[in-house]
Parts: structure tokens; C-alpha cells; sequence
């Protein structure tokens, strides 16, 4: 598994400095503790979002949905990058809790989809019910010749601000 640096502005990096990390999850049960301790508005039927990442070691660590990832893994490397979303089917029962949709839209990482394997794995060391891939998958190259970080849409490999030809292979540093 590919340790992925972060790549978005170093301003963000910056700011992120002074936000705790995210919260590592073992269980479920440290997701509904999670949920509590942060005043996360969900309720039976319910989709939570939230912001991940996977460490180094293979952990899942959850923030809010509005913080960045690079102030999630404490501005370290990681293994994977996006959003998650859990569903709460009863109030109070650990095995209620699943991830209903799960990405890696991570505009500061910028992820390949290659890095399904390590949330894989991370969702099912904790016991998760998970889709068997990501939900929303994005495609992200880096312009060869504007250096601005792209999403690729509808297999379009051109930059959005200069449309020049993007690598067909993720190309970060």
C-alpha cells in the first residue's frame, strides 16, 4: 500500500497545525462515543458524514465532516483519504451503526482509487458492515504543465485551467 503525502496548499497545512487529530476507531461503539462526545446530529434512518483518513499503521481516524484531512492524520502521511458516511439503524446497538457510502475525495491527498485495500481493510479490523469499494470513486492527476491538482470527470484527462493532457497514471510527488 502506497503512503500517500499531503499535496494541498501549505497554507491549509499550516492552519490545520493547531486542530486536534482525528479520533482512531477500534469498534463501532467508538464511533457512537464519537458521535456523542461531538454532538454529531444523527438519528435512526440517518446518514452521518465525516472526514477520514487511514494512518500509516492501518487505522481509521474520524473528524467532522468540515475538517481537513491533513489536520485528521495530524499532518502525516497516510494510506487512504475521503468521506464516510455511517447510517444508525437502532439507537444504542453497536452492530446498528454501518458505513453507508464511503470516497476518496480529498482534495489535499488526493488518493488514488488504488487505496480501496487499505480502508478495506481498516473497516473490517473493526467489524464495519461496508460497501465492497468506494461509493463515489474520484480520479485525481496533477496538470504536467500548470502543476494545479485535478479531478478527472467522465475519463476527460485534460486540466480544467490550462487543458492541457493529464498523465493516465496518478502523479503526485
Amino acid at each position: 500500500m502506497r503512503p500517500y503525502p499531503y499535496v494541498g496548499p501549505p497554507a491549509i497545512k499550516a492552519r490545520s497545525a493547531t486542530h486536534p487529530p482525528g479520533r482512531v476507531i477500534h469498534t463501532p461503539a467508538d464511533v457512537l462515543a464519537w458521535i456523542r462526545d461531538t454532538a454529531q446530529p444523527i438519528t435512526p434512518g440517518d446518514r452521518l458524514p465525516a472526514t477520514y483518513v487511514i494512518d500509516l499503521a492501518g487505522q481509521l481516524l474520524l473528524a467532522d465532516r468540515h475538517s481537513e484531512h491533513v489536520a485528521c492524520a495530524a499532518g502525516q502521511d497516510v494510506l487512504a483519504a475521503g468521506e464516510i458516511f455511517f447510517a444508525l439503524h437502532a439507537a444504542g446497538d453497536d452492530d446498528a451503526i454501518v458505513v453507508a457510502e464511503i470516497s476518496n475525495q480529498s482534495t489535499g491527498y488526493c488518493p488514488d482509487p488504488t487505496s480501496w485495500p487499505a480502508v478495506d481493510a481498516a473497516l473490517t479490523q473493526i467489524g464495519f458492515h461496508h460497501p465492497p469499494h468506494f461509493t463515489t470513486e474520484c480520479v485525481f492527476r496533477k496538470c504536467n504543465h500548470c502543476s494545479a491538482r485535478n479531478i478527472v470527470k467522465d475519463d476527460w484527462f485534460h486540466c480544467a485551467l490550462c487543458d492541457r493532457p493529464l498523465s493516465p497514471t496518478w502523479n503526485f510527488p
